[in-house]
This record gives structure tokens, sequence and C-alpha cells, in this order.
């Protein structure tokens, strides 16, 4: 729908995802920084599911773990390193130990790779390389230069740590749009005020094309609270399209088994809400 029916009780409301009647989608390949500065917002499960969803849609993903905080998505989708080669990360890449291409690894997952990280990323805040804020723009850049002017692969998503800091800046700055997990919660509104902040100064510090690209309400439920955050949202980023993400047990399960939800759990609501957004965001070919 492109417009909220506001004289619907809330109660009656379903999970309908919001796409205002301007929105086009994009071609790949796209640059996706997925960005919130408050834990919890399902930020990683947001990265994960959308991978997972564009990859069984046929599109080649790449998944780059930016946050230190516990190496979350490395934890979730393990990289399948080659035995006997040294391993390299995200940091690596800040400290021009290699290329971006050098340190992805596939997964388990058809089409999906991944950069990984660990608490060795922190050295990033801490020693300030020259250029770090450009560190991921650059190597992405570069990547796409050595295959012909394009990028080897038609997604790439930035899981951002859940804070403002100059690895969250550099992701911001290679992105084309930023994708915004926001849990219904009090708190999570006023952290995307923050967020609001930090890039209107990269748009005019480092990356003037960066747009919000979409808002996603997870652990979502049908509430009077849900229903005005919506609404405030939307009145926000009236371009960026909303999409509701239902509260789901089985979703939480999924990083102990180490798989997308849509392979642990491919009942759940989750596994058809992230569906959905990722075939308006970025349609690819179904498989």
């Amino acid at each position: 729908m492109s417009a909220w029916d506001d004289a619907t009780p809330y109660q009656s409301w379903r999970p309908q995802a919001l796409v205002p009647a301007t929105f086009r989608p994009p071609a790949a390949p796209r640059v996706y920084a997925v960005v919130n500065q408050k834990g919890g917002s399902g930020k990683t499960t947001t990265t994960v599911e959308l991978a997972s969803a564009w990859a069984a849609q046929g599109l080649r993903v790449r998944v780059i773990d930016a946050d230190d905080q516990e190496a979350a998505l490395s934890e979730w989708l393990l990289p399948q390193y080659p035995e006997g080669a040294q391993r390299r990360s995200l940091r690596s890449v800040f400290f021009d130990e290699c290329t971006l291409l050098d340190a992805t690894y596939p997964t388990a997952f058809e089409n999906i790779d991944i950069v990984p990280s660990s608490m060795d990323l922190k050295r990033v805040e801490y020693d300030r390389p020259i250029g770090a804020e450009m560190a991921l723009a650059s190597a992405l850049r570069q990547e796409a230069e050595t295959h012909g002017g394009r990028s080897p692969y038609d997604v790439t998503l930035i899981d951002g740590a859940p804070s403002l800091g100059l690895v969250t800046v550099a992701a911001l700055t290679a992105g084309d749009q930023v994708l915004v997990p926001l849990a219904v919660g009090g708190l999570d509104l006023k952290a995307m005020a923050s967020l609001d902040r930090t890039i209107t100064h990269v748009r005019a510090k480092t990356n003037p094309k960066l747009e919000v690209g979409a808002v996603f309400l997870t652990a979502w439920d049908r509430s009077g609270f849900a229903r005005q955050l919506a609404s405030r949202v939307t009145e926000d980023y009236p371009e960026a399209p909303l999409f509701p993400i239902r509260r789901s047990v089985r979703a939480a399960e999924a990083p102990i088994a180490e798989q997308p939800v849509r392979v642990w759990a491919p009942e759940s609501t989750a596994v058809a809400d992230y569906a959905q957004a990722a075939g308006i965001l970025l349609p690819g070919e179904a498989k």
C-alpha cells in the first residue's frame, strides 16, 4: 500500500508494507549499510535475512561484518576459510593489508559470501588509519575497477555496529543507501534521531548521494504504539518504504543454529516479511 488507512482501528491492522507511490527499485549492483546505533534493533537479523532472500532470488550477495562488538554476523554465517591460508578480515582492509576481495570468503549458503570481523576491528577506532572514513568506499571502487567497472556482487550488505564510530561512518560513506532496522520502542526512536544527524553529516562530508532506502519495524506487533511509530517514520522519511517485521520466536533461534531463519525455520513470519521486502527493494530472478 502507499498510504496508511488511519480510519481502521489498530486492533484490525495487518502487517502491510508501505511503499511510497514515487518509489522505483534501483538496478543492481547496490551497496546497503544496515545501521542503527542502538543494540537489539534486529540489525544483524535484517542483514542475514535480506541476504538470504536475495540469494534465493538468484542474486550474488556479499555481507560485510562491520560490528566489532561480538562479531555476531561472523558467528552466524561462518566464513569457510581455505585450509592453511592466512585469514583476512575487515580490519585487514582498513589497514591496507589486502583487498576487499582477498578478505571475502564463502559461507555454507549458496550465493552468500562474507567479509568477517572479530574484536580486533576495534583497532580501527583506536589507531585511526589515514583515510579510514573512505576505506570501504575506496576498496569497493577498486574492486569494481578490476572487474570491468562493475562489482562482482549484485548486492553488498554492510552490517554496522550499534554505535556511530569511525567504522560506521565508513560504512555509510560506502553505501548507496541506509537500511534502518527500528525496534518498536521509544528508545529506538531516539536513536533514530542521532542516526539522522550522522547521515546528514556524512552527506555533507563524504557521501552526498546517501539516502535512507528503507526502514524495518522489527519485533512488530499490533499495538497503538507501533502505529504511532510507523506514522512518525513515514513523516520523517516519506520517500522510504516501511516494512513491518513480525515478532518471531523461531527467528531468535537461528543464530544459535548458525543458519539464516529462511533455512532454520522457513515457516517463520519473519521469512515471509523479509522476502517481501527484498523483492520490493531489489527484484531478482527467482530460482
